[in-house]
């Protein structure tokens, strides 16, 4: 088990540190899918739960764009906004459904421009890596027990931050269902 917690140690040693890639250091160019595919690849590495899971195909990215959470590449070329919001999709994803995703950034975008919101994004979570990465290296030389506790921890923390996510969007959708109700019928009688 010793040689697990080295590497659990060095996973939180080196994710700790881990910054999104800053919005100016994107690619300039458009990116056609397998290119899209292969940047985000090494982008997420470190949030896969091994070699074998892939937080990103393009079935996925086609999906996100037919359901209108990602804007639609223009000729199939994908520009740094698209990898900035596919960005936060796949780390938002792991706690939040599609649908309150979409909610979330319709409603950010709406007022911050993405630039400011993928800046907001990325200083948060490289504060909050920081943070849970450093319990995770404290933790480690406990050994198995301490880490598994800590496990525990981590996951009940992250079902109450998930739950209380969930409620803040659900509360604030059915505020703005009678407003989009409203929209939908002026839309109507105009046609």
């Amino acid at each position: 088990m010793e040689q697990a917690a080295e590497r659990i140690e060095q996973w939180a040693e080196e994710t700790g540190k881990f910054e999104a890639v800053s919005w100016d250091k994107m690619p300039e160019i458009y990116l056609y899918m397998d290119q899209v595919i292969t940047y985000m690849d090494k982008q997420l590495k470190l949030f896969e739960r091994n070699e074998s899971t892939r937080l990103l195909t393009s079935s996925m990215i086609n999906n996100y764009v037919k359901d209108n959470v990602l804007e639609r590449p223009e000729q199939k070329k994908y520009s740094k906004e698209h990898l900035a919001m596919l960005t936060v999709i796949c780390m938002l994803k792991q706690v939040l459904s599609i649908q309150d995703i979409s909610q979330l950034l319709k409603a950010l975008t709406e007022h911050t421009a993405k630039t400011e919101l993928y800046d907001q994004f990325r200083s948060t979570q490289a504060k909050v890596l920081q943070e849970v990465c450093g319990r995770v290296k404290h933790t480690a030389p406990h050994g198995p027990l301490a880490l598994t506790k800590l496990a525990l921890e981590l996951s009940i923390e992250a079902n109450a931050r998930r739950t209380a996510a969930e409620r803040i969007l659900s509360e604030l959708a059915q505020q703005d269902a009678p407003k989009n109700n409203k929209k939908k019928e002026k839309a109507k009688t105009q046609e």
